[in-house]
C-alpha cells in the first residue's frame, strides 16, 4: 500500500487546494470537473437511496424491501447499473463556522439528500448497521447493482479531526465482524487544526471558492489512491469513585485487565472504573490539554464566539496565556510544575516485547504521543530527524502506518511556540509500539488529557494510581490521498 504523502508535499497540496486550484476548479488531469458527469459517477440509483433511507429511519435492514421489489419486478426494463464510484458524505454542520449548513445544502443538491448525512442526526454506526446492512441484504438476494455499489462505495467526511476519527472508528467495526471491504475515506477540512486532512493531502482549511473546489474534491475522492493509517486503542483504569466527563470518543467499559508483564508497584484499589477509546493523531497529558479543555468549555457555553478557524485560534491563544501555559503564576511551587511529579512512563520499543522505564525530564509540562506528521494545525514537532541522530537514539523514520508513536514533551508555551516555528526541537522522549502512563496525585487533585483535540479533566487519587495504556489497533484505517 502507498504511504501518506510527506509533510512537505502535504503543505504544498494544502496551499494549492486552498488558493490556486480552488479558484480555477480544474481536476488533476487539467480537465474541468463537470457537474452532471460527476453526479452520474457518484449518485446511487433511486431505489437503493430510498431503501437505505427507510432502513436507517426505521432501524431495520428489511424496511426498504418494497423499493427492491418494485425494481426486481420490472422485467420489461434493463437492469439498473451501479454507479462508477458511489459516495456517501458525513458532514458536521457545526464545524467550519457559517459554511457547514451551506455545504450540506450544496452536496445534497449535487448528489441526493439520501447520500449526505448530518452526523449529529444520523450517527456513523447507524449508517453502517442499517444503511450498509440494507445494501448487503439486497446483494445476498442476488441484486448485482447493490453488490457492486457496496463494493465500490467511498466515504467523504466533512468536519474536523474529531469527526473524522468518529467515522473511521465506526468503519473499523466492519472489519471486526467480517463485513469487508471497508470503504476508504476522504476528508473535507472543516475543523480548526485539520491535521488528519493535512496528512493525507486534503488541505488544512476550507477553500475560499468552495463551491468550485468541492466538485474537484469529490472528483479526487473517487480517483485518489489508497493508503493506510494506524489507530491506537486507549484504556484508562482508575479508582472507582469519580465519573469522567468524557468526549464521545471515550466510553465507559467493563473492567480491563492490565498487562501483567509490567509489575505494578503499590496497592491496587478493590474497585476500578475503566474507559476506552481510539485515537488517530495524538494523545497528550498536561498543560496543552488544560488549555484545550478551557477552550472547548467556552465554545460550548458561548458558541457565537467561535465562528470559524481564525476566531477559534484567537480564543485558543488567549486561553494559553490565561491558564499559565506561557506565564506560570509566581505563587505556583516550581517543583510541582513538571509532569514527573505525578507521572511514570513505560514503553515497548520497536520489535520488543519488554517494557522499558523512561525518565521524564523535570522541565516537561506536557507530553504528547503523536501518530502523524501533523500536529496543532500542520506543525511537525517531532521534526525531520537526521539519519545519524535516529541511529544514536534508536529511532526510525516516523510514518503514519509504522506501528509506532513518537513521544515528546513541551516545557512551556514559549518552548512549544519555538518548536512550532522550527527554531528548536521538542524534547524527544521515546518511540513506542505500546505505552503505559501511571499517574498518582500527590499535591495534584486533577490533571488534563486529550486525544485528537477532544479534552477532559482527569481526577487524581493520592492513594491509588490511575493507568493509561495505549496499544495499536490491529486493523489499519483505509484512507484516500488527496
Amino acid at each position: 500500500m502507498e504511504s501518506p504523502v510527506p509533510e512537505t508535499e502535504v503543505s504544498k497540496v494544502s496551499v494549492r487546494s486552498s488558493v490556486i486550484e480552488s479558484i480555477k476548479g480544474w481536476s488533476l488531469s487539467g480537465v474541468r470537473v463537470r457537474k452532471e458527469e460527476l453526479r452520474q459517477k457518484i449518485t446511487m440509483p433511486e431505489y437503493l437511496r430510498l431503501a437505505m433511507k427507510d432502513a436507517i429511519a426505521l432501524k431495520d435492514i428489511d424496511a426498504g424491501k418494497r423499493h427492491y421489489d418494485s425494481t426486481a419486478n420490472c422485467h420489461d426494463k434493463p437492469p439498473v447499473a451501479a454507479p462508477e464510484s458511489p459516495l456517501v458524505v458525513f458532514i458536521n454542520s457545526k464545524s467550519g463556522g457559517r459554511y457547514g449548513p451551506e455545504l450540506k445544502d450544496f452536496l445534497q443538491d449535487l448528489m441526493s439528500d439520501e447520500q449526505v448525512f448530518e452526523i449529529l442526526k444520523v450517527k456513523p454506526h447507524e449508517f453502517i448497521q442499517y444503511g450498509l446492512g440494507c445494501l448487503e441484504n439486497f446483494a445476498s438476494h442476488g441484486d448485482k447493482c447493490a453488490k457492486e455499489t457496496r463494493e465500490r462505495l467511498r466515504i467523504v467526511v466533512a468536519g474536523g479531526d474529531g469527526t473524522v476519527g468518529w467515522v473511521l472508528g465506526c468503519l473499523g467495526e466492519l472489519h471486526k465482524v467480517g463485513r469487508d471491504p471497508v470503504p476508504p475515506t476522504a476528508i473535507v477540512p472543516l475543523g480548526t487544526g485539520n491535521d488528519l486532512s493535512r496528512s493525507f493531502g486534503w488541505g488544512g482549511s476550507f477553500p475560499f471558492n468552495w463551491k468550485t473546489a468541492m466538485k474537484k474534491t469529490l472528483d479526487k475522492a473517487i480517483r485518489g489512491p489508497i493508503s493506510r493509517l494506524d489507530s491506537w486503542n486507549l484504556v484508562i483504569s482508575m479508582p472507582m469513585g469519580a465519573d469522567l466527563e468524557t468526549p464521545y470518543s471515550l466510553k465507559r467499559s467493563e473492567e480491563v485487565v492490565l498487562d501483567q508483564d509490567l509489575e505494578i508497584q503499590g496497592v491496587l484499589p478493590e474497585k476500578v472504573s475503566c474507559y476506552q477509546g481510539v485515537f488517530y493523531n495524538y494523545f497528550s497529558i498536561g498543560m496543552d490539554a488544560q488549555v484545550a479543555y478551557g477552550f472547548h468549555h467556552l465554545r460550548n457555553k458561548k458558541p457565537y464566539l467561535a465562528q470559524g478557524p481564525i476566531s477559534n485560534k484567537i480564543i485558543y491563544s488567549s486561553y494559553s496565556c490565561k491558564q499559565g501555559w506561557f506565564f506560570t503564576p509566581c505563587i505556583a511551587t516550581p517543583g510541582l510544575r513538571g509532569l514527573n511529579n505525578i507521572l511514570k512512563l513505560h514503553v515497548k520499543r520497536l520489535n520488543s516485547t519488554k517494557w522499558e522505564p523512561i525518565t521524564i525530564p523535570s522541565s516537561v509540562r506536557s507530553i504528547v504521543a503523536l501518530n502523524l506528521h501533523s500536529y496543532a494545525s500542520g506543525r511537525n514537532p517531532w521534526g525531520k530527524l537526521k539519519p545519524e541522530y535516529l541511529q544514536k537514539k534508536g529511532f526510525v523514520e516516523a510514518k503514519a502506518d509504522d506501528g509506532l508513536l513518537e513521544v515528546f514533551g513541551f516545557k512551556h508555551g514559549w518552548h512549544a511556540s519555538f518548536v512550532m516555528v522550527d527554531l528548536i526541537s521538542a524534547k524527544h522522549i521515546a518511540q513506542a509500539s505500546e505505552i503505559r502512563f501511571e499517574l498518582r496525585g500527590g499535591a495534584w487533585k486533577e490533571s488534563f488529557m486529550q486525544m485528537d483535540g477532544e479534552p477532559w479533566k482527569q481526577p487524581m487519587n493520592n492513594e491509588f494510581s490511575t493507568f493509561v495504556d495505549i496499544k495499536r489497533v490491529p486493523f489499519q484505517s483505509v484512507m484516500i490521498n488527496g
